[in-house]
């Protein structure tokens, strides 16, 4: 008989409530989208783990989460601004 794959673990969600929620996210999302040419799933799967990796830095440094720090405007964009 065949094996069976192990659970895949349920991250979209956390991504998809940042992707309706923060519009920093939300522009992080539409860059991996637009400019790197993602996939949703793909797009969704950089979001998780840049939010983890974020929240991570928080925890260890015991500081907030600050939505400006963790998703800043790229350069092009605030020359643009």
């Amino acid at each position: 008989m065949g094996e069976e794959r192990p659970a895949q673990p349920r991250r979209l969600p956390l991504g998809f409530a940042a992707l309706t929620a923060s519009p920093g996210a939300k522009a992080q999302y539409r860059r991996r989208r637009d400019n790197a040419g993602d996939w949703h799933a793909a797009a969704q799967r950089n979001l998780f783990n840049r939010m983890l990796g974020q929240l991570y830095h928080c925890l260890k440094t015991r500081r907030l989460f600050d939505e400006q720090i963790a998703f800043p405007v790229p350069q092009e964009l605030a020359a643009a601004a």
